[in-house]
């Protein structure tokens, strides 16, 4: 396989060409007149003929520079306009996002906001996805994702968006059928459910009110992919569960649920928009960024 072009050495080449010195082309390109001898002669050697000749006073094109300094101009030219039009999408919040978040959450409280959203921005389009597995963002080509964690380090970038509370509950039923634990170490003679994508394995963690902190490690009949498969066996007195808040707000004031276990707590999480990097985020992005930011920052 061919080398690439020397498409440095080309456009020190027209640059020289249209300045007609060494210093002047230095000057325009931003770097040294070494610099840019070294180009020259680089290229001189590839092509295996001189591009200028050169004497104390004067440097003037060869037939063969001619003809490449010509040719290079118009490479130059092309790659500057390329250059600029990508900028300019690159700065206007235009195209395609891929967004990949929690499917309750997403259902919850991105989906009702998303119309606003479009509106805001109608050249930015939005492919959003819907699942609780973790996706690979580099690998599956999404621009970015939610998620809802007690973050672990990471190479990704996040940007935290509000606070997640996660609470055991049960139903009043449950608990006046098989009693009230006072102690996490109690869960392991009640019936709980399970997530199979916690964060942070199957291990409930606690804290208690001194400081103490405990992992237990539940069992119980039921096992789902998403949370919102739990709430039904919870209020049909059937099992305690480990939840979101936003998941079981309306079931807890409305008495359905009780929280089991009130004076301990669990590592508070949050919500985190994550995206590979944030050097030279695209503008449609950062428009997400900033509007979910917005519209989700107080808890729901």
């Amino acid at each position: 396989m061919s080398r690439l072009p020397d498409f440095e050495a080309l456009a020190m080449v027209a640059r020289l060409a249209e300045e007609g010195s060494f210093a002047a082309a230095a000057r325009a390109l931003g770097v040294s007149v070494a610099t840019v001898s070294r180009a020259v002669t680089r290229l001189e050697e590839r092509l295996g003929g001189r591009v200028f000749n050169r004497s104390s006073r004067r440097l003037a094109l060869t037939d063969l520079g001619r003809i490449v300094a010509e040719r290079a101009a118009r490479t130059l030219c092309e790659a500057e306009e390329a250059e600029a039009a990508g900028r300019e999408l690159a700065s206007q919040p235009r195209g395609l996002v891929r967004l990949a978040v929690p499917m309750s959450f997403g259902l919850r409280r991105v989906a009702p906001v998303l119309p606003d959203f479009l509106r805001r921005y109608p050249d930015i389009s939005l492919d959003l996805h819907l699942g609780d597995a973790v996706v690979d963002l580099v690998g599956e080509g999404f621009d970015a994702a939610l998620r809802i964690a007690v973050l672990e380090d990471s190479a990704l970038v996040a940007r935290r968006l509000c606070p997640v509370a996660r609470l055991v509950v049960a139903s009043p039923a449950y608990l006046a059928r098989h009693g009230r634990p006072q102690h996490p170490r109690e869960l392991a003679a009640h019936r709980c459910l399970g997530y199979a994508y916690r964060a942070r394995g199957d291990a409930w963690r606690f804290i208690g009110p001194d400081g103490e902190e405990i992992a237990v490690i539940p069992t119980g009949p039921l096992r789902v992919t998403n949370v919102d498969a739990l709430v039904p066996t919870v209020l049909d007195g059937l099992g305690i569960a480990e939840v979101p808040d936003f998941v079981v707000a309306e079931h807890l004031a409305a008495g359905r649920m009780e929280v089991v276990l009130p004076g301990w707590r669990m590592a508070l999480g949050g919500l985190y928009f994550i995206t590979p990097t944030a050097r030279h985020r695209p503008a449609k992005v950062e428009a997400l960024a900033a509007f979910l930011a917005e519209r989700l920052s107080v808890p729901g």
